[in-house]
């Protein structure tokens, strides 16, 4: 029958109540009673550690006091189904949710960049896209699109705002296009002869400069609209 809370079952070893081993206890499965929950309690920490042929730690779990430590060249959480959820390497992070969400008020800081096909907000918030104290660059190779479906959209800075197409062309299309805070020139005789150039639109929507003169002088240009 075994002795005091120790038995001994076809199955194996059988412990009634608390047990304490003072000396290393090797075993290839430990587990508790059908129903009860398994304890493993340590004044210190409790360490796992998974060897190879040669007694050398291959992964390592600590927990402790202060932290839990896992050392290894991966690690993985799946769900019950086998879906990966999170994953850490040498190379990179992965997470494997259908979102990520970060609910610290200050958000996400990338000290580097970021690479990611699509930025958006939650249903009904709106987005924003700020760098208070440096410039913000966003960079693709076929093209970057800012859509706002159902709203306005706003670009706004402290000193200047450059649109610049290198090889193409940038289009405004719009039912209404506003220039509400273009200067006003004013005519004085006596002062000096500037260079004024007329503003023409081409039936494309093609914008150009014309030089100025006692009349329209778009006509003379039209060349420009081919």
């Amino acid at each position: 029958d075994g002795m005091g809370n120790l038995r001994i079952t076809e199955k194996g070893l059988k412990l009634e109540g608390d047990s304490e081993f003072l000396q290393p206890l090797y075993a290839k499965e430990i587990q508790s009673r059908p129903g009860n929950a398994l304890y493993f309690k340590s004044a210190r920490n409790v360490t796992v550690n998974i060897l190879n042929d040669q007694t050398k730690v291959l992964t390592q779990l600590i927990t402790g006091p202060k932290a839990v430590e896992a050392y290894g060249q991966k690690f993985e959480v799946k769900t019950v189904s086998g879906k990966l959820l999170f994953s850490a390497d040498n190379n990179e992070v992965v997470v494997g949710a259908e979102r990520l969400r970060v609910l610290g008020a200050e958000g996400t800081v990338f000290p580097k960049s970021i690479e990611t096909p699509n930025v958006r907000a939650d249903p009904f918030k709106e987005l924003r896209l700020e760098s208070p104290t440096r410039s913000l660059v966003m960079e693709a190779p076929k093209g970057v699109e800012i859509n706002a479906e159902a709203g306005n959209m706003e670009a706004t800075c402290r000193t200047e705002l450059r649109l610049e197409s290198k090889d193409g062309e940038i289009k405004l299309d719009a039912a209404k296009i506003k220039l509400p805070r273009l200067p006003h020139g004013s005519y004085t005789p006596t002062g000096t002869r500037q260079k004024v150039f007329e503003l023409c639109v081409c039936a494309n929507g093609r914008l150009f400069l014309s030089q100025a003169g006692t009349g329209s002088t778009c006509q003379i240009n039209t060349s420009v609209c081919l």
